[in-house]
């Protein structure tokens, strides 16, 4: 009962996060799940069945709050769910644990990822929030070249490790479309990519790898976060929330590489390496700022 508890509890914070950023739900639940020893394709299957259900109270409450565009939700559903059959079909066929180093390697280059594009502020373009005054809920015109590929990388991914918002939220923040509408957009295409993953792994593995009482706590938890999430994504700033992510999958994810590796004490080395990328993020701005006044002085 107690492990349930925390898994519900993780659900809640794991939905809190994914709804806030567009990203985490997948990779931190799959680095817990992993971590209690289920089997890549049982927690990709558990994390892509909460998520199904998480996503939907996810959509609505973005719905809710008008931070979607309808046009970016298929953009990225389409392609996004052929690629989560990909994903699968690797998962299906590769021997688990081969897998599992393979996905703690992938979790660790998500994390990297989403720790480099926290450690800048996250800015919208003045002139486009002009315009967003006049129509609040309409989304702004950015560069959607190259949507429809990233969407299927985050498909296949996805299938793999549930991971879809660490793929897809970056590059559509990188090109600047403000984060209500990428996160919301991101979040309610993710119900259909998820729902096929979780379909598709059903459908090759069967259903008896499945822990129903892990799902249905996991899921418990997310959909109370959900609404919470919606809302927070307007009032809680992003930066310290995604920098705190990428830490958590970092850590997580080094103990299975460091056993994979056959490391002992070495392994400390790593976290401590986590630890210094994650105080160097966090402090990214400021020391930036502080040597752009020393220049500008200096000067």
């Amino acid at each position: 009962m107690n492990e349930l508890v925390m898994i519900a509890l993780a659900g809640f914070a794991a939905s809190l996060v994914d709804g806030t950023l567009g990203m985490g739900f997948g990779p931190t639940s799959s680095s817990i799940l992993l971590a209690s020893g289920l089997s890549p394709a049982s927690a990709s299957s558990t994390v892509n069945l909460a998520k199904v259900v998480t996503g939907v109270a996810a959509a609505i409450s973005h719905w809710r709050f008008r931070n979607i565009d309808h046009r970016l939700v298929l953009k990225l559903a389409i392609p996004g769910c052929i690629g989560a059959v990909l994903g699968v079909t690797v998962l299906a066929n590769v021997d688990g644990d081969t897998l599992r180093p393979i996905l703690a390697a992938l979790l660790v280059v998500i994390g990297l990822r989403i720790l480099l594009r926290f450690s800048r502020p996250v800015a919208v373009d003045p002139e486009e929030f002009e315009d967003l005054e006049h129509d609040p809920d309409r989304m702004p015109a950015f560069d959607a070249r190259g949507v429809e590929v990233v969407a299927t990388a985050g498909g296949v991914t996805n299938g793999m490790i549930g991971a879809w918002g660490p793929v897809v939220t970056p590059f559509l923040m990188h090109r600047e479309l403000e984060p209500r509408f990428a996160v919301g957009s991101v979040n309610t295409a993710e119900v259909a990519v998820a729902a096929v993953s979780a379909g598709s792994l059903i459908a090759s593995l069967g259903s008896g790898g499945i822990d129903l009482p892990v799902v249905i706590a996991m899921l418990l938890g997310g959909v109370a976060a959900a609404p919470v999430a919606a809302w927070s994504i307007r009032h809680i700033p992003a930066r310290p929330m995604g920098v705190a992510v990428a830490g958590l999958l970092l850590v997580t994810n080094i103990g299975p590489l460091a056993t994979w590796a056959g490391l002992g004490i070495e392994r400390w080395y790593g976290y401590g390496l986590v630890v210094a990328l994650v105080t160097a993020a966090a402090l990214r701005p400021r020391l930036q700022a502080r040597f752009a006044t020393a220049d500008a002085t200096a000067a």
